[in-house]
């Protein structure tokens, strides 16, 4: 495993069901089927598909809330699929999880302050009263809440406010990897756009490696640095965010770019391209398992499952070299010097250069 990977996942299998009885034979259901990858450190990486490819199970089989069926998991270079008692333990402390509902996912009955510090009475055990409740005021002030708030319980705040507890949360035991399984999916969309900025600012900071877990295309794009495409539990495409947002390779890739609304309100090709629902995870298509929904199938594909190709920019396809790809996004339209100042601030403060103001224009330049 190289020093840069962080976490790994070798052929790994998760099928569920014991396949019933000879009276009443039910086939398992293959919700992770062989799929290998490897995250780098203090990347931010993405798992999108439809729901029900796949990807929550996956999420859970990486931060060993499940064992898999087969496969091997690898966490700073040890094996962890089986991992149990204290190596579990020590696990829990270098990797945390943020669930999609951050209502559910706080005990209603115990504090803020209760439930940012429990992760602390578990993983410092030597760490005094007073040193606990600074040290929980201190992550909520990280994560943009006030010490106050500790006093308060999970219902008597908004969503956001509610997930940005349940980060705080996950921050306590100073992870290196958190894993976010449809971390904003819950949260309107003007909260999404605060959340994700603290997730990445959070990482940028304090060094963390993020793991995100999502169907909103859009979101991801913002957010990550490499991107891996599901569909019935398998990797169908993995790449850096422009390259799969630029030059998607897989028809499935294809497909769901083309569902991303453009400016105008339209999707951004007219024609659908792709037809029909996901088949069974329990009764999955032989060969490549898009090809009874993709519109370049041939007979190989029905036979022969593709393995990924290429270095970098993979894809699982047989004939991705014969596929055209997809008109790429027009320009965006020419935005007021009001509206270009307000982004030139923003890439300011994201790349940590300084803003200077000329005529009304707001310019970025490099400190």
């Amino acid at each position: 495993m190289s020093h840069d990977v962080i976490l790994e996942a070798v052929d790994v299998v998760k099928h569920f069901g014991d396949g019933g009885n000879w009276l009443s034979p039910k086939p398992p259901v293959q919700a992770v089927d062989g799929v290998s990858l490897k995250i780098r450190r203090g990347e931010t990486f993405a798992i999108v598909g439809e729901s029900g490819c796949g990807k929550s199970t996956l999420a859970r089989l990486l931060m060993r809330l499940l064992e898999p069926t087969a496969g091997n998991v690898l966490f700073d270079g040890a094996e962890i699929s089986h991992a149990k008692g204290a190596k579990l333990k020590r696990l829990r402390r270098d990797m945390q999880f943020i669930f999609q509902d951050p209502f559910s996912s706080l005990n209603p009955r115990m504090s803020v302050g209760k439930l940012v510090g429990e992760p602390l009475e578990v993983h410092a055990p030597d760490m005094n009263a007073d040193d606990r409740r600074a040290k929980v005021a201190e992550l909520l002030r990280k994560v943009g809440l006030r010490p106050e708030h500790a006093g308060r319980y999970p219902h008597e705040f908004s969503g956001g406010q509610r997930q940005r507890i349940g980060i705080a949360r996950a921050l306590a035991s100073g992870p290196k990897l958190i894993i976010g399984d449809e971390p904003v999916s819950a949260l309107d969309v003007s909260v999404q756009a605060q959340v994700i900025n603290l997730l990445g600012d959070l990482r940028r900071d304090l060094g963390l490696t993020l793991v995100v877990i999502a169907h909103d295309l859009s979101v991801i794009r913002h957010m990550s640095d490499r991107v891996a495409v599901m569909y019935l539990g398998r990797i169908v495409e993995i790449g850096t965010a422009q390259q799969v947002f630029a030059t998607p390779r897989h028809p499935y890739t294809q497909a769901l770019l083309s569902a991303i609304p453009s400016m105008e309100g339209t999707s951004r090709d007219k024609k659908p391209a792709v037809q029909g629902e996901m088949p069974s995870p329990s009764d999955p298509p032989s060969g490549c398992r898009f090809h009874t929904r993709c519109p370049h199938v041939q007979p190989l594909c029905k036979s022969q499952s593709p393995k990924l190709h290429g270095q970098g920019h993979q894809v699982a396809c047989h004939f991705w070299q014969d596929i055209a790809m997809p008109p790429t996004e027009s320009a965006p339209p020419n935005r007021s010097d009001r509206a270009e100042a307000r982004f030139a601030l923003y890439r300011a403060a994201t790349t940590g250069g300084t803003v200077i103001h000329q005529d009304k224009k707001a310019t970025t330049e490099r400190t």
